[in-house]
């Protein structure tokens, strides 16, 4: 059954109600501006703390401690304590993190075309008005 009525039939309120469970629990865990950031920062393998804000253009260390531990407490990520001197911290993805993958996969094929599409909307619309510019 699609989520929505343009592929099929409507679904029953009973079968909405179970997906905006579902979606809403998904968002609480992954949603937000950070999250599956940090999880793609962490794909190529462990990293410390200020690798992961370097990876990350915009986020600053308070978000991402939060962000961190979070991700933690959901199971996505291990904070691995070194206490060789000096002591450091690595973060890495749990095996539990792969099953993100097709999710991750989707939202970045949606918004490669995405992207794609506003940026031939917006030259579309420039030839449009350089032609009444022109005309004009």
């Amino acid at each position: 059954m699609a989520f929505t009525h343009h592929n099929g039939p409507r679904p029953s309120p009973a079968q909405c109600y179970n997906k905006l469970n579902a979606a809403g629990d998904a968002l609480y865990v992954i949603g937000g501006k950070w999250r599956l950031r940090i999880i793609i920062a962490l794909s190529d393998g462990h990293k410390r703390f200020n690798d992961i804000q370097r990876a990350i253009r915009g986020i600053s260390a308070r978000v991402l401690s939060n962000e961190l531990k979070e991700l933690e407490i959901n199971g996505f990520v291990t904070r691995n304590v070194f206490t060789d001197f000096p002591v450091s911290i690595e973060y890495e993805l749990t095996p539990y993190s792969d099953t993100l993958s097709p999710v991750i996969e989707s939202l970045i094929t949606w918004g490669e075309m995405h992207r794609q599409r506003i940026m031939h909307s917006e030259k579309a619309e420039q030839k449009e008005a350089t032609a009444l510019a022109e005309i004009l």
